[in-house]
This record gives C-alpha cells, sequence and structure tokens, in this order.
C-alpha cells in the first residue's frame, strides 16, 4: 500500500482527512493506501444516526469539541489526540471480505508488538473484554457518478477506524449520550467500562506513540515505504470536498428524513 505523507505539521479537521480518503479512493484505487492522523477533540456521528439523539451537543459547544458526519455507517465516535485514526483504501467490491481482512491484518499488526488485540464482532478490537478500536466500511462501486468524480473506475472499499492510545474517556463519556436500553442490552453500566487504552501495555514494553505508528506505517506499507505526498492542487481539491460534509441538510440528517420520504 502506499503511504499518503501530509506536507504540513499542523492537524486539520477531521472532515478533512474524510475528504482525503474519497480522494484516495480515485488517485490510488489499485494500489491501495493507508494513513494515521490525529485530530482536536472531535464527535464523528454515522450517516444515518440522529445527531440528537447520540451527542450532548450542549456539552461539545460548551468544551469546544467539534461535530461531523462521516459517510459510512456504524456508531457515533469520540476522538481527540489520544487517539489514532487509521484510513485504509484498498480496491475490491467484496465489502465483507475487505473489513474483515483488514481488521485481522490490523489484529496481526498489534501481536507483533506484543499487544494480545483479538477481533471482536464485526467492527471491534479488544483487549480482552475491553475494546480499544472501532472500525467502519465505506463502500464506492466503479461508475458511481456524482459532480466530484463523474465516472468511477474501480469498485473501491474504505476502512476507517480508531485506535485508542490515550484518549480523554471522561469527555468521551460527557460527549457521547447512546440509550440506556442499548448500554443494557450489552449488559453495561457505562461507555467508558466498555473501552481501554493502549498507552499503559505500550509503556509497559517502551513503546512510544511515535514507535506504534511507525511500526503500522510499516506493517502496512512494506520496509522500502512506497510514499506520496500531497502537493498545492491535491489540497486545493480536497479543500473542495470538504465542504460536502459541512453542508446543513447532511450534517443535520436532512438526507435521511429526504431518503425515508421515499421509502
Amino acid at each position: 500500500m502506499i503511504y499518503l505523507k501530509l506536507p504540513f505539521e499542523q492537524e486539520q479537521r477531521l472532515v478533512f482527512y474524510l475528504a482525503l480518503e474519497e480522494w484516495a479512493a480515485e488517485k490510488f484505487a489499485p494500489e491501495g493506501t493507508f494513513f494515521i492522523w490525529q485530530v482536536a477533540p472531535t464527535v464523528i456521528v454515522g450517516r444515518n444516526q440522529d445527531i440528537q439523539a447520540e451527542v450532548d451537543l450542549k456539552y461539545c459547544k460548551q468544551n469546544n469539541i467539534a461535530v461531523f458526519r462521516r459517510k459510512s455507517g456504524g456508531g457515533c465516535v469520540y476522538s481527540d489526540r489520544g487517539c489514532l485514526m487509521l484510513s485504509f483504501v484498498q480496491q475490491g467490491s467484496d465489502v465483507a471480505q475487505i473489513f474483515h481482512n483488514t481488521l485481522n491484518s490490523l489484529a496481526e499488526a498489534l501481536q507483533k508488538l506484543g499487544i494480545e488485540a483479538e477481533l471482536s464482532g464485526r467492527n471491534d478490537l479488544c483487549l480482552g473484554t475491553k475494546k480499544f478500536s472501532g472500525n467502519a466500511y465505506s463502500f464506492k462501486p466503479a461508475h458511481a457518478a456524482n459532480a466530484n468524480f463523474p465516472e468511477r473506475k474501480h469498485d473501491v472499499g474504505i476502512v476507517h477506524g480508531t485506535l485508542l492510545y490515550d484518549l480523554d474517556f471522561s469527555a468521551m463519556s460527557s460527549a457521547i449520550t447512546p440509550s440506556r436500553a442499548k448500554l443494557e442490552s450489552k449488559g453495561v453500566k457505562s461507555v467508558q467500562s466498555r473501552v481501554i487504552n493502549l498507552k499503559t501495555v505500550l509503556d509497559e514494553k517502551n513503546i512510544s506513540l511515535n514507535m506504534l505508528k511507525s511500526h503500522l506505517i510499516s506493517y502496512f506499507c512494506g520496509p522500502d515505504l512506497p510514499c506520496y505526498e500531497l502537493n498545492a492542487e491535491d489540497i486545493e481539491q480536497l479543500r473542495k470536498l470538504e465542504r460536502e460534509y459541512l453542508e446543513e441538510d447532511f450534517l443535520w440528517g436532512k438526507h435521511i428524513a429526504k431518503a425515508n420520504d421515499d421509502l
């Protein structure tokens, strides 16, 4: 896979990286791409979720936590600078197989560091009974026309997920408000009781955050590290792609209501 390198050190808002995934799906689909990113405190909801039911918007506003919507499904996620976000863009049409293979590979990469990572259910990686990685999948079919990419040449799968390193669990629990019924159905009392950070485990093995990043990049892209660094023209196109995620109808889920009206 090709490693995508950003030409700037400062962090970008989350929607820039979502736009980067879409852009990479067009530019590098046959080769496949991988990149790691981090963001300031942000909540991201799944494509078909109700923001007001899943997010404490008042808390987020008071604590400068951004809120965005992604195009993939899955549940609500909180991320901050203590969380690594991983993006895999690969050519293929077998959604289930690509997703399963990617999560298995991620588990194997962590196992090589002595982390006893196990795949749990469809979307998660766990240490024992506690989750440290949640993942979602977005499928881009070939020849699916849209304003940005009028003719898609390949079926592409985008797998993106979290890797909890030193996440602020208190902020996460306050920002995300899943229903009590959902938690009780899983036999747990809170979101925080179900998750674990990897920092303590890695500290015991003298593995720093930068070492973890380097290991993952080398594992997925190979020792020769084929790399592409974004240029000014690329970034200009990415800024345009960001706008779709910022549209009020998309952010607040009005696209969901419109879809329901068509049923």
